[in-house]
């Protein structure tokens, strides 16, 4: 489970941050967990996805290794959302 702040990627906004995590009515009345996403990139852009069963993918964001392996070879079928994810981690890279 992913908390509150924390940075990921979604299949659909690309990078974004988990804005709330809130319980919402189901169809049947029940309260469901979501998280609610804000795109990083433009924070009008919202969505929310149940924590559970979700159909979007959501995952960790690449780490800085695996970026600057794709910033030296953008592959010809990778999106603009997977694009702006290697521009994302490798401006906010750690330096150690």
């Amino acid at each position: 489970m992913y908390e509150k702040k924390e940075i990921i990627y979604s299949e659909t906004l690309g990078v974004c941050q988990v804005a709330e995590l809130t319980k919402l009515a189901a169809k049947n009345g029940d309260q469901v967990l979501y998280y609610g996403l804000r795109s990083v990139f433009d924070k009008s852009k919202v969505a929310y996805i149940p924590v559970e069963h979700h159909r979007v993918q959501l995952r960790d964001l690449i780490s800085v290794e695996e970026a600057e392996q794709l910033a030296k070879n953008m592959p010809e079928d990778m999106n603009e959302l997977q694009k702006r994810e290697v521009e994302y981690v490798m401006e906010h890279r750690k330096i150690v």
